[in-house]
């Protein structure tokens, strides 16, 4: 029975999966959209456009062209939002930090909590119940803004008659707005753990590819150890995570071993990845088995595939993780102990050689098998001189 279409099954059921598991912390990539009614549990999103007509229970953290929370639209957190341009006219329940080209909090919105932003310009015609910090090239506060608490701001400052500053109003040219542009900024959005996700899996993918390609036996003699002693192969792999790091700094110890450990210390990092690759991959193979498929590009795929989405599983997707690292690093380990750490001399060694002919001790001294060959050679010869000369006739 060909079971393809189980395995294939399986994977369309994991990669379904994995959204459900993304959509506990909504980690989106292009444009999103929470539609009214709908309830999602927090919000990232990277790129595209952003628009919240639902329920955000938690924080929204966008970095898109555009990012809108509707009138029917409500966030129980913050909103950190990067953008062109960013418009608020529901409900937030923390605060709100601003980062674009323009941003708008229109008449129907309320931010419980304090609004601070940095843009080319600023338009506030709703209410912030706490403070407010500004800095835009323009700032308008229509005739329905109301602030409850204090408003500082930079830049040029128009205030409609109708509206409410219930604190001080501070005009601070050397106002600084957050992690507005630069490291700060990126040092405080984080990207989704999807979009990682991805990337890992497309970098694992190429890397994989060049290995199998590159080293077609020594990359199929690793997935053979791990289906042939997976607990050997994991041990030997928790071995060599434990004791080459202690290895290095034992060696680092020495004044002239720091060099040496630092670069061993490089060498044990790439090795550790490429182990964790081959442990994808061996799993890939193990996966495609029950499909009756040797294809080792199949496996290589279904392999990374499988083991990046089932990351996105809290605590049960880093166990397996790790296991399938111990198995990879382990099986690399070997492979590489057997080919250069001595185990092919070993193999050498163990070989019995093949048997030659013995020469004789004196070299001007024919052995006594050469001699009898030699004679019996001889008296060939001779017989067959006869035989001629009997059947010559005499004149």
């Amino acid at each position: 029975m060909n079971r393809l279409p189980v395995l294939l099954l399986a994977v369309v059921v994991l990669t379904a999966f994995a959204p459900g598991v993304a959509a506990a912390q909504t980690e989106s990539v292009g444009n999103v959209v929470v539609e009214q009614g709908e309830t999602v549990q927090g919000l990232e999103a990277f790129g595209g456009n952003v628009v919240v007509r639902g329920t955000v229970q938690g924080d929204v953290e966008a970095f898109a062209g555009n990012v809108v929370i509707a009138e029917t639209g409500t966030v129980t957190g913050n909103v950190d939002a990067f953008s062109g341009n960013v418009e608020v006219n529901g409900n937030v329940g923390g605060n709100v930090e601003a980062f674009a080209g323009n941003v708008v909090l229109g008449q129907a919105a309320v931010v419980g909590g304090n609004l601070e932003s940095a843009a080319g310009t600023i338009t506030v015609d709703g209410t912030v119940d706490g403070d407010a910090r500004l800095a835009a090239d323009t700032i308008a506060l229509g005739e329905t803004a109301v602030v409850q608490g204090n408003l500082e701001y930079d830049g040029d400052l128009q205030r409609a008659e109708g509206a409410t500053v219930g604190g001080t109003v501070t005009r601070n040219d050397d106002l600084e707005i957050g992690p507005a542009f630069g490291p700060a900024a990126a040092s405080q959005f984080q990207i989704p753990q999807f979009v990682a996700v991805l990337y890992g899996m497309l970098v694992n993918l190429i890397v994989g590819a060049v290995l199998l390609l590159a080293f077609p036996d020594f990359s199929a003699g690793v997935a053979e150890r791990v289906q042939s002693s997976p607990l050997r192969t994991g041990g030997i792999g928790l071995l060599a995570l434990v004791a080459i790091p202690i290895a290095l700094v034992v060696i680092a110890i020495t004044i002239v071993g720091i060099p040496l450990s630092l670069a061993g210390f490089v060498v044990f990092g790439v090795l550790a990845w490429l182990g964790s690759i081959y442990g994808r991959y061996a799993f890939g193979v193990w996966l495609v088995s029950f499909a009756d498929s040797e294809n080792r590009w199949l496996a290589l795929v279904v392999g990374v595939l499988v083991v990046g989405l089932l990351t996105l599983v809290p605590i049960i997707g880093g166990l397996l993780e790790f296991v399938v690292f111990l198995l990879g690093f382990g099986a690399l380990a070997l492979g590489l102990w057997g080919r250069y750490g001595g185990g092919e001399r070993r193999r050498e060694a163990a070989t019995p050689p093949r048997a030659r002919p013995r020469a004789s001790a004196n070299p001007a001294r024919p052995n006594r098998d050469d001699t009898l060959k030699t004679e019996r050679a001889n008296a060939l010869t001779c017989a067959s001189r006869s035989r001629s000369s009997a059947r010559t006739p005499t004149r």
